[in-house]
């Protein structure tokens, strides 16, 4: 009677037990989606954004622990309309994207704050490895179409001379503000 009541526990177990759900996937929007910073020098600012990346987001923002997110960008496609500058910034003085074609961010833990949803991980940029920490705003609405989509966006500043950005440029060094201006926003559907 025994080894008849373990198989009828287990099922009766499972079917009461909600399903464990395979984390759920972000389609990007890449209509939307902006990657953008903001650099000062003495006389003017100089904004810019990267054309091409990779973003992988899986989880749940409901439940944000369940949240992992790993962002590649092309650090070639760094383009601020000016293609001297932009040939400049990929060179050896700034992000040395030859030698450096990647710019990755990875998270380790995401956490809820208030109304925000906090991407804590490892940001890679010319190199160098950093601790870094993303607070997004999270915004789900309908768009034009009717669909229903999630917006994040976040504005922090990253200090260019922890990952060596301009160390080597004259330009840099006599005009160019240690702090950059990161204005990121990312949206799309989850599936």
């Amino acid at each position: 009677m025994r080894t008849r009541l373990l198989p009828l526990s287990i099922a009766i177990l499972l079917a009461a037990t909600p399903a464990l759900a395979a984390p759920k996937k972000f389609e990007n929007d890449g209509n939307h989606t902006h990657l953008g910073f903001k650099a000062s020098t003495t006389l003017f600012d100089v904004a810019g954004w990267f054309d091409k990346y990779n973003l992988l987001i899986e989880g749940d923002p409901a439940a944000p622990t369940s949240v992992r997110v790993k962002l590649e960008i092309d650090a070639k496609s760094i383009n601020t309309n000016n293609k001297t500058r932009d040939n400049h910034l990929r060179s050896a003085d700034f992000f040395d994207a030859k030698k450096y074609p990647k710019i990755t961010f990875v998270s380790s833990t995401a956490t809820r704050e208030g109304n925000r949803i906090v991407l804590d991980g490892t940001l890679e940029l010319r190199g160098v490895k950093k601790p870094f920490k993303i607070p997004f705003s999270h915004v789900v609405a309908k768009n034009g179409a009717g669909n229903e989509e999630h917006v994040f966006k976040a504005d922090l500043t990253l200090n260019r001379k922890d990952f060596g950005l301009g160390a080597d440029s004259v330009a840099a060094k006599i005009s160019l503000a240690d702090e950059i201006q990161v204005k990121l926003l990312v949206a799309g559907f989850f599936e």
